[in-house]
């Protein structure tokens, strides 16, 4: 008895030691960097009040001048069209001058472009311009985002990831907004985008010391190479990216064939735009209880099901909290990959995955819109909700099938 009491003693405090050492770990695990996580945040939500800013700003300045709706459409598609042709170049850019340089670097590329643009106000010198405004944004979303995935502790990803997405969705809204202090005649609005591009470089310059090194283990990995890995996931992303697009720049064609106001439409727009900035955060946080998956699912089925209710509820009052709950879930489906990017990826696929997802919005965007605009033009306005139902229907049919192999 006395040697089982001696080895008792002996082996119990070893055990509570080390349980102590894990829960001490645990804990620096799950802490927050808060201070890196403000200015990651700030620096995207910044530059994404100056590109809200720019697409209807330019629009405007391109109507003025008498410019056909065909010829300001393809303007504003270079700006997209820069962000898929420059993703392939991000892992290697990040990996060779480092993310917080090329951060810097590219705020200050983003502004001068913006000042030449200001200085030009010509359709086809916008052309070049916007494209290479898209290839100097770009790197700044991917390398913030694979920070904000790096240092953020896996319990709290999916809640900080909604509150990041809720931040910039706000700050993109804040860019047209701001048009009405400013007016669209002149430098003023101009100068305003100028000024938040070269503050985006002066907040990562202010934090670099508390940002982490850009992930480098693991084998590198390529945008060709990143869609074997996860080609649901970026699925997902095209369709969110297609939703955006296509309901901010056909919503109102739509509104018009059922004889809505323009004041009313715009309205709607707002209120599609106010879902998707302030239900991310409440998508996080029910992520991080029923799993990202299973939201991810759910995000999908509610835009069907939003799809097949609009042509019902458009001209009464339940369109209101249809549209808003429409804009967080079809957003949602972006913020819900993201997180499932951070849960399945690490080292220098994160980064490859995050380029892949820039280059993706980007084809997304371009080929949402004329695809759903086509199918207007064939079967009339209802094209609007049966395309995107229909893009709702595949992605849901998918991500069941999906589970029942899992």
């Amino acid at each position: 008895m006395e040697v089982a009491v001696n080895d008792i003693s002996c082996v119990e405090p070893v055990d509570l030691s080390h349980r102590h050492l894990h829960g001490t770990t645990s804990l620096r695990a799950e802490r927050i960097p808060w201070a890196a996580m403000a200015g990651i945040i700030a620096t995207v939500t910044v530059f994404a009040v100056a590109q809200g800013l720019t697409y209807p700003l330019l629009s405007f300045i391109l109507e003025r001048q008498g410019t056909t709706s065909g010829l300001i459409g393809l303007s504003a598609a270079m700006t997209p069209l820069g962000f898929i042709l420059s993703a392939p170049f991000i892992p290697a850019l990040s990996r060779r001058v480092g993310g917080a340089r090329l951060a810097i670097l590219c705020s200050i590329l983003a502004a001068l472009a913006l000042i030449a643009i200001a200085w030009t106000e010509d359709v086809w010198a916008w052309m070049p311009l916007r494209f290479l405004l898209g290839v100097f944004a770009n790197p700044l979303y991917v390398i913030s985002e694979t920070w904000l995935v790096t240092i953020t502790p896996a319990p709290r990803r999916s809640r900080i990831m909604g509150l990041y997405s809720s931040i910039v969705s706000g700050g993109f809204a804040i860019g047209p907004l701001s048009l009405w202090l400013t007016g669209t005649e002149g430098w003023p609005p101009f100068l305003i985008g100028i000024a938040a591009l070269l503050l985006c470089g002066l907040i990562v310059l202010a934090v670099v010391p508390r940002l982490p090194e850009m992930p480098d283990e693991g084998e590198a990995t390529s945008v060709g190479g990143f869609f074997a890995l996860a080609p649901l996931l970026l699925f997902a992303v095209f369709t969110a990216a297609a939703f955006e697009q296509t309901l901010l720049s056909l919503f109102a064609v739509y509104g018009a064939a059922l004889g809505s106001a323009e004041g009313r439409i715009a309205s709607l727009i707002t209120c599609f735009i106010a879902g998707n900035a302030v239900l991310q955060i409440l998508l996080g946080r029910l992520a991080e209880r029923f799993s990202s998956t299973r939201m991810m699912l759910f995000c999908v089925l509610a835009c069907l099901a939003s799809c097949l209710l609009l042509p019902s509820a458009f001209n009464s009052w339940l369109i209101w909290p249809l549209v808003f709950v429409w804009g967080g879930v079809s957003f949602g489906i972006y913020t819900l990959s993201l997180i499932q990017l951070g849960e399945r990826f690490t080292g220098q696929a994160l980064i490859a995955g995050n380029a892949t997802f820039a280059l993706v919005w980007g084809i997304g965007g371009i080929v949402g819109s004329p695809a759903t605009g086509l199918a207007m033009q064939l079967i009339g306005h209802q094209g609007l909700p049966l395309s995107l139902g229909l893009l709702s229907c595949v992605l849901a049919v998918f991500l069941v099938a999906r589970r029942w192999r899992g």
